[in-house]
């Protein structure tokens, strides 16, 4: 027998006899009943004929209080738009697969008195609910949506992503009419070009004449109207800028070819012009491209924390979303879980990972009355906290901001294309005054057409190209290399300090970038054949070090050879234990060890203090009552560190480590890699970083961090260049212009290659394209070059520069 609801089988223990429905559980019944009674038994009819089957609602729904965060007007505030009594929101609903389902959800003003329209957005699953709030809450609002079967979320905000896409398709816009009104153009001219040398009629050079007008005339003035617009504000503010020159140029192109194309006489420029404008647009979307960011430091943090979390009140615990968290509730964190606020531990005894603040790798034990940070992950076992702070409040909401403020404080780097092109400008305008007074002296009637040849010729689009052209092929080289350069202006802060006297300075991140970033059993001492039975035990626990071992095994010993566990014993005490054929496996740190009972002897001992010396930390096995094994745990160091310090030394690079870990630590990196015991230091907090590096700005040319964790971020955002090591957290990769798309150091060699290229390239360009441009205007200004030899020059300029940019670099081998 089918459920009346969602056609799903009854269990026999729930068949009503002699009733005409049946059904499978309570949550189908109260659907069912709530559909019927507001006479929507159309939802069945639709239903059947989708051959679809409904989604039940789902018990843990009943109880009232899942929805009664919806009715707080924090919660509306943050998730909703509110104008007098009426309210706007947007839920994400689960179970919508058919038009049965929109339109039932789109009858839920005949469901629920007071809401005005509920409108269902398929595609992404969303229902959008506009209601009278002195007629209905909230929170009945989403419950009755549960208890269709279709259970509500709040849908975050996104406001800074919908501008950033409308301004993206912006762009795109005119750089496809550009596109398009580009090639048809060329086509033509080939056609016109080609005719000149065989026999074409007049009426059909007239009809070319014409569509390349149209075309030339929609490129320059719909996709061109920036360049016009910007030449304009630099008119207004006084300002040398190089929209000028192109808008002249383009203006005084387009003017002489509708006239020339009226009085069917004269070369006309329409190709040129629609070409330039196609590539200086291209170059434009990349540069816009380069400097956006994906989100602001709000986004950055929601991403940091969990976007919901569970509220314990009167001992029972609620999910809401993590927004509506105040100070003083108490929340319970499972392990796996990060925290969403600060606090104190109340209850329980776990380990935390806090590498996204402090970057130690090691997890640190936590029990009641212990602090916890917002975005640190609980490791091993549920936790209460009452919370302390929240948001921005928080310690990764505070480093977030130190993040911002570092970023306003970095001096904005000018154009060189712009420092150069200001003085073009005005060269230019000036010899076509020159020029225009020169030939009304000399010969009138040439005078005008020389102008335009001049204004023709000396449009800067090799000039305008120069930079953006040579920036694309470096970031493009860098994205082989796998860096991704989020900023053109990188190459220039990496070669061209404005203190070239003072020495270059690179710190360095430990965790991570000189690191693995993550534990490894480096050494084992003892038995061997425990290894499966130690995987065995430690395959689900959620524990770094536990995990570093499970891995360790799975390299050493097929998966079929791990034991069945009976039990696992789990502690808060530094380590794990399980039942394995009647006999107890124990496998923690000394203290774990000495809590079972079992004595650790002088060799072990001596075992575990190497380990220590070495920065590892010693975990010890014992099998029954008898130790049997110690593996020393730790973060090791990559194998090309060493070479690739070296050569940044060689390159006149001073190399330092900042890093959160400990100090012991720390130094025995720096020992390893020729680091000075000075430089290296250890012990730092993310405030301590930023301090360093700006007390490291003033006194050498340029400063470099390298990091990966939270805690690097706002020491990444304050140096001259910041670069987000292989596997950042996500903070990094928003504060730092250039992440490694590859573990080690071998992305900021290549790095810095790529910029010494790069800058060559650029000033190369300059130099041809000053050298073709002041050459070219003095011909035109003479009377040696036409409006024709300028149209034909104009787009050989910029070809020029085009294969000048793919000029190779220099590699070097580290």
């Amino acid at each position: 027998m089918s459920c009346s609801h969602c056609q799903l089988p009854v269990p026999a223990g729930l068949i009503r006899a002699g009733e005409p429905q049946q059904f499978c559980c309570h949550g189908c019944e109260t659907a069912y009943r709530l559909i019927h009674s507001c006479g929507l038994d159309a939802y069945y009819e639709i239903q059947e004929g989708q051959a679809t089957i409904p989604t039940a609602w789902n018990e843990k729904f009943q109880d009232d209080s899942q929805f009664q965060e919806y009715d707080s007007e924090k919660f509306q505030a943050l998730f909703g738009k509110m104008a007098g009594n009426i309210g706007e929101i947007t839920f994400v609903v689960e179970g919508i697969h058919c038009a049965a389902c929109i339109w039932l959800l789109e009858k839920l003003p005949h469901l629920v008195p007071g809401v005005i329209e509920a409108t269902v957005n398929w595609g992404r699953r969303t229902v959008r609910v506009r209601w009278r709030t002195d007629r209905v809450s909230l929170s009945s609002i989403a419950k009755t949506l549960a208890q269709l079967g279709y259970p509500p979320h709040p849908v975050g905000r996104e406001k800074n992503a919908d501008l950033r896409k409308q301004e993206n398709r912006k762009h795109l816009i005119r750089l496809g009419v550009a596109g398009a009104a580009a090639g048809n153009n060329m086509l033509i001219a080939i056609a016109l070009y080609l005719g000149m040398f065989s026999h074409i009629s007049d009426s059909t050079v007239l009809l070319f004449r014409w569509t390349s007008c149209v075309l030339g005339t929609l490129s320059v003035v719909w996709p061109g109207a920036v360049f016009f617009r910007g030449g304009w504000y630099a008119l207004r503010t006084w300002t040398p800028h190089m929209d000028l020159p192109i808008a002249l140029g383009l203006g005084a192109g387009l003017i002489s070819g509708i006239v020339n194309t009226i009085l069917n006489h004269g070369e006309i420029y329409f190709d040129s012009l629609s070409i330039l404008v196609f590539v200086l647009l291209l170059g434009r979307w990349i540069q816009y491209r380069q400097q956006q960011t994906a989100t602001d430091s709000i986004e950055m943090l929601y991403r940091l924390t969990p976007k919901t979390t569970r509220r314990v009140r009167n001992g029972v615990a609620v999910t809401i979303p993590s927004d509506l968290l105040e100070v003083g509730d108490t929340v319970e964190v499972l392990a796996g879980e990060t925290f969403p606020g600060d606090g104190v531990v109340v209850h329980g005894k776990s380990s935390v990972d806090q590498a996204i603040l402090t970057g130690e790798s090691a997890a640190v034990q936590v029990g009641p009355g212990d602090d916890v940070a917002a975005g640190t992950l609980n490791c091993e076992s549920m936790l209460q906290v009452t919370v302390q702070a929240v948001g921005l409040e928080t310690r990764i909401g505070k480093v977030l901001e130190l993040v911002q403020e570092s970023a306003a404080k970095r001096p904005k780097i000018v154009e060189l294309a712009d420092r150069r092109g200001g003085y073009f400008v005005v060269v230019i305008l000036i010899l076509a005054l020159v020029t225009l007074v020169g030939w009304l002296w000399f010969e009138p009637a040439m005078a005008v057409e020389r102008m335009i040849a001049l204004l023709v010729i000396a449009c800067p689009c090799a000039l305008a190209l120069a930079t953006p052209l040579a920036v694309s092929v470096g970031l493009a080289r860098g994205a082989n290399d796998h860096l991704l350069i989020k900023s053109g202006d990188i190459f220039q802060r990496l070669t061209d300090s404005p203190r070239p006297n003072l020495p270059k300075r690179l710190w360095l991140d430990k965790t991570g970038t000189l690191t693995w970033g993550r534990m490894l059993v480096h050494r084992w001492e003892g038995d061997r054949e425990v290894w499966p039975a130690v995987a065995a035990v430690q395959q689900n626990s959620t524990h770094p070090i536990a995990q570093a071992m499970v891995q360790f095994v799975r390299s050493k010993c097929e998966r079929n050879q791990w034991p069945e566990v009976q039990e696992v014993i789990q502690s808060q005490h530094g380590g794990i234990g399980g039942l394995i054929g009647g006999q107890n496996l124990w496998i923690g740190n000394r203290t774990f060890i000495v809590r079972q009972g079992i004595s650790v002897g002088s060799h072990w001992d001596e075992i575990g203090e190497r380990g220590l010396a070495d920065g590892y930390s010693p975990i010890f096995v014992a099998q029954g009552s008898k130790l049997v094994a110690v593996a020393l745990v730790g973060d090791g160091l990559r194998p090309d560190v060493k070479r690739h310090v070296e050569w940044l030394r060689r390159e006149g690079w001073q190399v330092g480590i900042l890093s959160g870990d400990h100090q012991a630590v720390v130094r025995q990196i720096a020992t390893a890699i020729q680091v000075p015991n000075e430089q290296a230091l250890g012990d730092q907090l993310p405030e301590d970083k930023v301090r360093i590096i700006e007390q490291s700005l003033p006194q050498s040319a340029v400063v470099v961090m390298v990091g990966d964790g939270v805690n690097d971020s706002a020491a990444l955002a304050a140096a001259s260049v910041g670069i987000a090591a292989h596997h950042s957290a996500e903070v990094s990769l928003q504060a730092a212009p250039v992440y490694l798309g590859r573990p080690g150091l071998a992305g900021v060699v290549d790095l810095l290659m790529v910029s010494q290229g790069t800058m060559r390239n650029i000033r190369r360009n300059f130099a041809f394209s000053l050298t073709y441009n002041l050459t070219a205007v003095c011909l035109a200004g003479l009377g040696f070059i036409n409006p024709l030899g300028a149209a034909i020059l104009m787009p050989i300029s910029s070809l020029t520069v085009v294969g000048l940019s793919f000029w190779p670099i220099r590699r070097i081998q580290s």
